[in-house]
């Protein structure tokens, strides 16, 4: 309540938007294929971040019979990349050409076109129909323009891109920090209205623990505002009576790998480390590697950091006083990592990435997320 006294004004604005785009009548443009929203009401941080759970749907998609043989595609803005329009990801690209999640995805799922574009409206047009990009307007501009046309798209962080209605919406809510327990920027992390994950059609709450057991799943959706839920169905009802499914995911950290193809295996065997994020919260990456590792020193930068020459001079300097430790990153960070030129050798042969990936609790709710996803 704090937050809606004191940022009243940016509150306004939220309600007057919300109810300009939730008024009858109003009409939004359709893709002309099935469209997943996967977005948020925060700022980073929550699945971490959406694309981790876009490429959840993209292997479980890739899995069922419906959509295994078709061409799926990303669609996603491409955040802080200096390119313009649309462009469509090269795994050979940089994070500085299209930002470090959608290469991200483009290289683990190279068969899938993934596409960045602030007008999300003429990304999925152009993703459905690349017949158009040879168009004058996009000649110049747009350096990759051959591929398929897209069966299916996912729309990686696009809940707030209200001009465009995705086939199927789901919303994330951290388990850490529920929206109930939050609050509008700059106080908190909310760049949404909280009761705004009432109009998505799934609600999934990330980086669960795995043991969480149905007793904690029922208080969690009931601080959320939802009743009557129903763990075996994975169904509640919202305030205004509507069902929406609810599902629960956690976290999954792999083996380390290196950033560069110089990365000596030796130091991944080290009892230190030093762990270096540019994302919006390390402290469950902190205390993962925790388990394993003595964390020596750990330099902490904001989301999407683009390294430059001080940061890796502290990082050399860093790696002298400690010359054993292993130097730790996340796998988003990687990406821009590889955009810095000039890294020393070193410090390449000691920089390595924890890959990670959401799932569910249980099969069973796998199941019925692939049934939701598939069914649009």
């Amino acid at each position: 309540m704090i937050d809606k006294i004191l940022l009243f004004p940016y509150y306004l604005v939220l309600k007057l938007r919300d109810r300009r785009f939730s008024r009858p009548g109003r009409k939004f443009h359709c893709a002309d294929v099935p469209t997943l929203c996967i977005g948020n009401v925060t700022v980073g941080g929550t699945g971490k971040t959406p694309h981790v759970e876009v490429e959840m749907v993209l292997r479980l998609l890739r899995q069922s019979p419906e959509w295994s043989g078709r061409q799926l595609a990303v669609l996603s803005r491409g955040y802080k990349r200096e390119s313009r329009g649309f462009q469509q990801v090269t795994a050979s690209g940089s994070a500085t050409m299209f930002g470090d999640e959608p290469l991200q995805i483009k290289k683990k799922f190279p068969d899938t076109v993934v596409a960045v574009d602030k007008d999300r409206v003429e990304g999925c047009g152009l993703l459905v129909h690349p017949e158009r990009l040879q168009a004058r307007k996009y000649v110049k501009k747009c350096w990759n323009r051959e591929f398929p046309a897209a069966d299916y798209i996912v729309l990686d962080d696009a809940f707030q891109y209200r001009r465009l209605k995705a086939g199927k919406t789901a919303v994330l809510v951290d388990y850490n920090r529920p929206v109930h327990k939050d609050m509008l920027l700059p106080l908190g992390r909310l760049r949404d209205l909280p009761e705004r994950i009432y109009d998505a059609d799934a609600v999934v709450v990330t980086k669960c623990p795995e043991s969480l057991d149905d007793e904690a799943r029922i208080r969690i959706v009931s601080q959320l505002g939802f009743t009557g839920y129903l763990p075996g169905t994975f169904e509640a009802t919202n305030p205004a009576g509507r069902r929406q499914l609810i599902f629960f995911t956690t976290v999954r950290y792999g083996q380390a790998e290196g950033v560069f193809p110089t990365a000596e295996p030796r130091f991944v065997y080290s009892k230190k480390t030093i762990l270096l994020t540019g994302i919006a919260k390390d402290g469950p990456f902190r205390s993962f590697l925790s388990d394993t590792y003595k964390i020596v020193r750990r330099f902490s930068f904001p989301d999407h950091h683009r390294f430059a020459w001080k940061d890796i001079n502290r990082l050399q300097d860093a790696s002298k006083e400690q010359p054993t430790a292993a130097i730790i990153t996340t796998e988003k960070d990687a990406q821009r990592l590889l955009d810095y030129s000039g890294m020393p050798e070193g410090l390449m042969q000691r920089l390595f990435y924890v890959p990670i990936e959401a799932d569910f609790l249980s099969e069973e709710e796998r199941t019925a997320f692939l049934e939701f996803i598939t069914r649009i």
